[in-house]
């Protein structure tokens, strides 16, 4: 059991870490605490079903439907773009240089829409955890796919909830307006790469 809970934590742990989306956007609404709790619980609700629905054998379907994953990756490079640009333009105003709690006032709707797009949005989220972690969890034996799925998504729930409530830390960093305005612009092209990548691959 434990041994199989440790592969899915480190396997989960090499994909989850990794600069994208999803983790661009905990961070700023961790830095601005802004629904932090609601932005991390969506992003472990999401990571954890998604992990169950590939060891549950999802990952196959998906990958014998050419048509989900072009409709995934032309919506998500669409979504993207948006929330890139959004963050550039958010880059050179003034009003996007606020480091204290509550910011400009996000609404808790408007703050799960926005992390739901990021994550559900985003193909290489289908790809990491229903296509691979699916794949190599369906392949443990007996019970063992399912304590790998309950390893995959204990990773997720340490990441999400140390990135979201440990950006606080960096709060007197980004007190500055000149830090926000380099986090911003750094979200914007990393989320711009990250639609050009969608699009040519």
């Amino acid at each position: 059991m434990l041994a199989f809970i440790l592969k899915g934590m480190g396997m989960s742990a090499g994909l989850i870490m990794a600069i994208g989306s999803q983790n661009a956007h905990v961070l700023r609404m961790g830095l601005r605490r802004q629904h932090v709790a609601l932005t991390v619980m969506i992003c472990v609700v999401c990571e954890m079903l998604l992990i169950l629905a590939g060891v549950a054998g999802v990952g196959g379907i998906i990958q014998s439907q050419p048509f989900l994953l072009s409709m995934a990756r032309w919506g998500g490079a669409a979504f993207l773009i948006w929330y890139g640009v959004r963050s550039l333009r958010a880059a050179a105003s003034q009003q996007s240089l606020v480091a204290e709690t509550g910011g400009a006032g996000l609404t808790a709707g408007k703050a799960a829409l926005a992390v739901l797009g990021v994550t559900l949005l985003n193909p290489h989220v289908y790809l990491d955890t229903v296509v691979l972690l699916g794949a190599i969890g369906g392949q443990q034996a007996g019970d063992g796919k399912y304590w790998f799925a309950m390893g995959a998504g204990l990773n997720a729930l340490i990441w999400f909830v140390a990135l979201g409530f440990g950006a606080r830390l960096l709060a007197p960093l980004f007190a500055r307006p000149k830090a926000w305005r380099i986090l911003d612009s750094l979200i914007g092209v990393v989320m711009l790469l990250l639609a050009v990548n969608l699009l040519l691959g």
